[in-house]
C-alpha cells in the first residue's frame, strides 16, 4: 500500500512541476506585455477581455515589481518546493503554503480584474487555474505524506 502512495505523491510532484514551469510560461508572456510598448492583438477579444489593460494597469505592480515577475518567482518556488518533497518530510507543508499563497494572490488579482478595472486578462485567468490547480494537487499531496508516527518512512 505504501508503495501506490509513493508513487502517487511521486505522480503529483511531476504534474505540479510541469504545472509551475506552464506557470512561468504564462507569467513570462505577461511580463513581456507588462513591459509592451505598443498594444497588443494577442488576447484582446473585445472590451472586456484585454490583457493589455490589465498587465499596463495601476495593479499591474505590487511595490514597485511587476505582478507578473512576482508570478516567475512564485512559480519557481513551487517547482522547487515540489521536487524537495521527495528529501524533505516538512515540503509537503510548505509546498502547500506557498500554493495556497499563491492562490491566494491570484485571486485578488482576479477581483481586481472583476471589479476594479471591469476588464479580463485571459493569461490571468490561465494562471489563476494554474494555481487552483497546483493547490489542490499539494493538499492531496499533503494528505498521502505519512504521517508522524508512520514508521515504514523513516
Amino acid at each position: 500500500m505504501q508503495a501506490a502512495v509513493s508513487r502517487g505523491q511521486a505522480a503529483i510532484g511531476v504534474i505540479i512541476s510541469l504545472l509551475s514551469l506552464a506557470g512561468v510560461a504564462v507569467s513570462g508572456l505577461a511580463l513581456h506585455h507588462h513591459y509592451g510598448r505598443s498594444p497588443s492583438s494577442f488576447c484582446s477579444f473585445g472590451a472586456n477581455f484585454n490583457c493589455d489593460m490589465v498587465n499596463r494597469s495601476i495593479y499591474s505592480a505590487f511595490l514597485g515589481i511587476p505582478v507578473a515577475l512576482i508570478g516567475i518567482i512564485g512559480y519557481l518556488v513551487i517547482l522547487v518546493l515540489a521536487n524537495l518533497s521527495r528529501n524533505m518530510k516538512r515540503a509537503p507543508a510548505m509546498l502547500l503554503a506557498a500554493s495556497v499563497g499563491g492562490l491566494g494572490f491570484a485571486l485578488y488579482l482576479t477581483y481586481i480584474e472583476a471589479f476594479v478595472l471591469a476588464v479580463w486578462c485571459v493569461l490571468c485567468l490561465s494562471s489563476l487555474g494554474i494555481m487552483l490547480t497546483i493547490t489542490l494537487l499539494a493538499l492531496a499531496r499533503l494528505i498521502w505524506s505519512p504521517g508522524p508516527l508512520d514508521n515504514s518512512s523513516q
